[in-house]
């Protein structure tokens, strides 16, 4: 399968220099009455800083993807008259909510962004030097020497976006959760019968009652080994581990549901155990191919050990909303 080019990028790393501080000043007041006044030098201005934002109306670092090297403004350098020099413009990079900024050398992280206009520094510019005049002493009373300013500093930054939402949505390829998020809200995934048509998170808002509303991420399909880096692997798990709740979706025609359930667990265990404290929802999807006597066959072969459990049909619309109030009441529950 050919793989699209794609408007959603979660991961981008990128080279980052802050400004220079500029050096303090030396120098002595002169004027058409004082032929030898004292120090006078300004400081020197701090380098720009490099400060990533949030953005709660961006959803992915595509803008970054061919910005590679960022780089801020070098302070000035300061003058006589105690005139400072001028500070060094900060560059500002605005991300979607749920990026993580990590040391490229080191994959330690930074810090993580989750609100709008939330900002960290990732890179500090240098500050500027102190001019002489804050060298002046009894001692010392024409200083002629200032301090240079703090060097640049720069380095490699991985931004690695996890996706922000309030359900996920877990399954093999072709298990149906695509045409779930097409009939539940306005999003417009790619739907087609073949493994992997989900190769970015879809997101969407479901609407609720009384107008409330709630996201869900259609998360591309794993597969057995997913965690070991088969598949899609790590690049897709990782954004399930944002989601409150996480709603598991086993077709009704598979071989064993309950098995198929177990394999999707082990490999979310498996790449993070913490991902097992969150709330759990089987649906058992394409109800449309089973009777009703079949779907209570299936029901009573169900270990009880299973998370609650429904069946839903996104072609005939059989239990979307009895599953909308059981998704709410795991989301309230969660608060």
């Amino acid at each position: 399968m050919k793989v699209k080019n794609s408007n959603f990028i979660d991961y981008v790393k990128i080279f980052c220099r802050s400004g220079k501080g500029g050096a303090g000043s030396t120098h002595f007041h002169r004027s058409k009455t004082t032929s030898k006044g004292g120090p006078d030098g300004g400081d020197g201005g701090n380098g720009g800083n490099i400060i990533v934002k949030g953005n709660s109306q961006m959803w992915t670092l595509l803008h970054l993807k061919f910005k590679k090297h960022i780089f801020a403004e070098h302070g000035g350098v300061g003058s006589g008259n105690h005139k400072h020099g001028k500070d060094g413009e900060d560059k500002i990079i605005e991300v979607p909510l749920g990026t993580v900024a990590k040391d490229a050398e080191t994959n330690k992280i930074l810090f993580e962004i989750t609100e709008n206009d939330e900002e960290f520094i990732l890179v500090e510019g240098g500050k500027g030097g102190k001019g002489n005049s804050h060298f002046k002493s009894s001692t010392n009373q024409t200083p002629r020497y200032a301090q240079p300013g703090i060097d640049l500093k720069e380095g490699w930054y991985i931004l690695e976006l996890k996706v922000l939402a309030d359900v996920g949505l877990v399954g093999f390829p072709n298990a149906g959760k695509s045409t779930l998020l097409s009939i539940v809200s306005a999003a417009k995934p790619e739907i087609a019968n073949y493994p992997f048509t989900t190769l970015t998170p879809n997101l969407g808002i479901v609407s609720y009652r009384d107008d409330k509303s709630f996201i869900m991420a259609d998360i591309p399909g794993i597969i057995e080994g997913a965690s070991d880096g088969k598949g899609l692997g790590h690049r897709f798990l990782r954004h399930i581990e944002r989601n409150s709740t996480l709603l598991f979706m086993v077709p009704a025609d598979a071989d064993d549901i309950e098995n198929e359930y177990k394999i999707l667990l082990t490999e979310l265990k498996k790449y993070n155990p913490e991902l097992l404290d969150k709330k759990r929802i089987l649906a058992i999807t394409k109800k449309d191919l089973l009777d009703d006597e079949l779907q209570n066959a299936i029901s009573e072969s169900l270990s009880e050990k299973l998370p609650e459990t429904i069946f839903i049909s996104s072609v005939t619309n059989f239990g979307i909303s009895k599953l909308k109030d059981l998704i709410w009441k795991n989301l309230i529950s969660n608060e």
